[in-house]
């Protein structure tokens, strides 16, 4: 088998160390090429290269951006049969995705569970979800967590780490914020009215779609990468409506959030959400700038991923 390990040596928990740990223990199973990030963009680039090379595996060693880029650059050209496999080891702050999959959040015990499942010939086919051209994993999103994200990159850039206490922050901070604002989105589902007025819009593509610290958020508890997305839309930010909605995501109920203010659906194909004025736009965790008009759609068994 030949494979590609693409590692990003900026991401939050990846050390030189767990790069070469991993790097010989897989060379050990497979024809191991490696590949450290230098761009914004760059596994994206590495992963499309490698389905054009027919590489069989390409395995992504980060955080979630790395996933999501590692992900983007694999269907550049669309899903296929010439797809490489993917495999996850975490290596960023919240690895989402890979704790969806029940992949550990220690790299060294991640990389022996993917040596077990590459043993036993082991994989999944996972559905997808795309927001216009861009795939995601878990979760895409406007309003309110589209500026938290926002707000947490420039903390980055400023050098500070994402801690869950900086989320927490920077996330009330935001909805101040938000919550002086007019609703400005209309969320369009097929064969339904446009649900006019919303606050914020989240649409996950697997449950749970993030953490703060050890706590999950279940907004759509039947969503799963073998259904279609979950809607999850407030048409108010007042402060009992959001704080009842917060325990319940948070407290896991197996029947998911429920209330009068809420718009909530757990197996959407596609759906359009428009804004009256430019809205931030978040995938996986990214912040990919202003929008006016957003596509979703579901992509079911879109990837084989091995776990």
């Amino acid at each position: 088998m030949r494979a590609l390990l693409v590692t990003n040596p900026q991401a939050t928990t990846t050390t030189p160390g767990t790069r070469d740990v991993l790097a010989h223990a897989l060379a050990s199973a497979v024809k191991l090429d490696l590949v450290e990030t230098g761009y914004r963009g760059h596994a994206a680039d590495a992963a499309a290269q490698a389905r054009a090379d027919g590489l069989d595996l390409v395995v992504a060693l980060g955080g979630d951006g790395t996933v999501n880029e590692v992900v983007n650059g694999l269907l550049r050209d669309g899903t296929g049969d010439d797809v490489p496999m993917l495999a996850v080891v975490p290596g960023g702050s919240a690895n989402v995705f890979a704790r969806a999959l029940g992949i550990s959040r220690e790299p060294v015990e991640a990389t022996y569970q993917v040596l077990q499942a590459l043993e036993a010939r082991r994989s999944r086919s996972v559905g997808l979800g795309r927001v216009d051209d861009r795939w995601f994993t878990f979760n895409a999103g406007l309003g309110w967590d589209a500026d938290v994200v926002r707000a947490v990159e420039r903390q980055r850039e400023a050098g500070r780490v994402a801690t869950p206490l900086r989320y927490a922050r920077i996330a009330f901070d935001r909805y101040l914020r938000s919550a002086m604002r007019k609703p400005s989105l209309t969320v369009e589902l097929p064969g339904r009215e446009p649900i006019t007025g919303c606050h914020l819009t989240f649409v996950s593509n697997t449950t749970p779609w993030t953490y703060l610290g050890p706590y999950a958020m279940h907004t759509n508890p039947d969503c799963s990468f073998d259904s279609g997305l979950g809607v999850f839309a407030l048409d108010t930010m007042r402060a009992p409506t959001v704080l009842r909605h917060l325990a319940q995501v948070f407290g896991g109920r197996p029947a998911g959030p429920r209330g009068a203010r809420l718009l909530r659906e757990d197996d959407v194909a596609s759906l359009v959400v428009r804004c009256d004025r430019p809205m931030g736009l978040q995938v996986d965790g990214d912040f990919l700038g202003l929008r006016e008009k957003v596509r979703f759609n579901a992509a079911p068994k879109a990837l084989e991923v091995v776990a």
